[in-house]
């Protein structure tokens, strides 16, 4: 990954992208190279644009199912009682966390 985003921002400066310019980027945050690595990043990458990586990048996220509200629909099909009661639970649970971080003595904006 860190391969890809060192060639995407090769790109967005406007340079080419190669081993060069690639490794420059990454050798600048001190990330150690690996070659293998970095020579499959390259071939895929060569005489592409980033604009059409990204229209195909985008067609392939399209086709995948993000969503989250199967998880509701078992417990809404068992019972209506069944989701208020777990969910006052979970309320108790949180509850009670949260009381556990204000007695180690220190919070995060204090």
């Amino acid at each position: 990954m860190r391969y890809v985003a060192a060639a995407l921002l090769a790109a967005l400066a406007g340079d080419e992208i190669n081993a060069a310019n690639i490794t420059k980027i990454l050798s600048s945050v001190g990330v150690e190279v690996d070659k293998a690595n970095l020579d499959i990043v390259v071939k895929n990458l060569a005489g592409k644009s980033i604009e059409e990586l990204q229209a195909e990048g985008a067609t392939k996220l399209a086709s995948m199912p993000a969503g989250g509200g199967a998880a509701a629909a078992p417990a809404a099909a068992a019972g209506g009682d069944a989701a208020p009661a777990e969910a006052k639970k979970e309320e108790k649970k949180v509850e009670e966390e949260e009381e556990e971080d204000d007695d180690m003595g220190f919070g995060l904006f204090d």
